[in-house]
């Protein structure tokens, strides 16, 4: 007697972290776009916040390349709670991006060196402890020319902070240079289809 047992390709994947780092214009947030479109359903969490012009002509980019059966949440500076309470309802959250989350926090006031870590460390143990899949996007800052002000010192070296605690238990990170993906820990293997 044989007995057949269908696991499904859901019950099958595991849940990952993914960091996709990269610098501006590098097809980070394409290159996110697609893997989580690999998901059945997802979650697109948005950090930016539409501040003027350019930024809100970026967002309706943004918006009208997404599919429209992804939902959308705006998570500005509250993105540790957003992560908890959306994770229960998706297959991936595609979190885009980190850069302008944490210019958010910055602006909200937190300016000593404690808060600004504790931030940080709250949204690693959010994502580490996250139900479901992440890919996570964020610049990736340290490669570039010393900031002229201690503002912009600040604020890379609390990047470069956020991106390295997330590395840290990321399964997947992945540095995208000229739209090219280079895997920095993990392995990217096939593109997988739902």
């Amino acid at each position: 007697m044989f007995a057949i047992v269908v696991i499904s390709r859901m019950a099958k994947r595991r849940r990952t972290i993914m960091l996709v780092l990269g610098g501006a214009r590098s097809g980070k947030s394409r290159w996110a776009q697609e893997r989580a479109a690999e998901f059945p359903r997802v979650t697109y969490v948005a950090t930016a916040q539409a501040r003027d012009a350019e930024m809100r002509k970026k967002i309706a980019r943004h918006r009208s390349e997404r599919p429209s059966t992804w939902r959308t949440v705006e998570v500005p500076v509250h993105l540790p709670e957003a992560i908890r309470s959306e994770s229960q309802h998706a297959d991936v959250l595609l979190i885009d991006c980190f850069t302008l989350y944490l210019a958010n926090v910055i602006r909200t006031g937190r300016d000593s060196e404690a808060q600004n870590s504790r931030c940080i460390r709250e949204l690693r143990d959010a994502i580490h402890s996250s139900a479901t899949s992440i890919i996570a996007v964020s610049n990736e800052v340290g490669s570039g020319v010393v900031p002229a002000f201690r503002s912009g010192r600040v604020y890379r070296d609390l990047l470069g902070q956020l991106n390295q605690e997330v590395a840290a238990i990321a399964d997947t990170v992945v540095l995208m240079i000229a739209g090219a993906p280079l895997a920095v820990k993990g392995r990217l293997g096939p593109r997988r289809r739902p």
